[in-house]
């Protein structure tokens, strides 16, 4: 009986040492790599950067990619423009294998006006595989960093009526609201 437990452990402890199977499947290289935004966080457009690999474009396929703006709801937003060429909205397009910039406005679909402030999230999707990062509208005349001296108050302009404006007052390199 105490045998049995012994060859349990033991079989146990093997098992244990064995590699997962998951990491002794090769993986394929991926098709595509989705650069950060920049400026990021931006007002009023940024530019999205991506490259298409020559693994996409095996066999002379031309790869399928549609880039996306959604928000924190998860609605689409926005459909970036390539930089080059005819500015054509990446939605379903036929791009050959290379670099891409893409660019959006800050606005939304109808172009009518710009997006609110926040967190919105683009995703690029190269023939079914999809690739997803984060980007931050800020407000107009909103600053970032504090300038460099000594404390002093800085003037906050509110670009938008419903909002109350304030003051800011630059300490130790942080922003602070009074």
């Amino acid at each position: 009986m105490a045998g049995r437990a012994w060859t349990g452990l033991l079989l146990g402890l093997m098992v244990g040492l064995a590699a997962p199977a998951r990491s002794q499947v090769p993986t394929s290289p991926p098709v595509f790599e989705l650069g950060d935004n920049f400026p990021n966080p931006f007002f009023p457009a940024t530019s999205i950067p991506f490259v298409l690999t020559p693994e996409a474009c095996t066999d002379g396929h031309i790869p399928l990619v549609t880039l996306e703006i959604y928000n924190v709801l998860v609605q689409v937003v926005a459909v970036p423009e390539l930089q080059t060429g005819g500015r054509e909205r990446v939605r379903g397009l036929r791009l050959r294998c290379g670099s891409y910039v893409a660019y959006w406005s800050g606005r939304y679909l109808d172009d009518e006006r710009e997006v609110t402030p926040g967190v919105y999230y683009y995703r690029l999707t190269v023939d079914g595989q999809s690739q997803v990062k984060k980007m931050i509208v800020r407000k107009e005349n909103q600053p970032t960093r504090c300038p460099a001296g000594p404390a002093r108050d800085i003037l906050h302009e509110c670009p938008f009526a419903l909002f109350r404006c304030a003051a800011v007052r630059c300490q130790n390199g942080r922003l602070r609201r009074y």
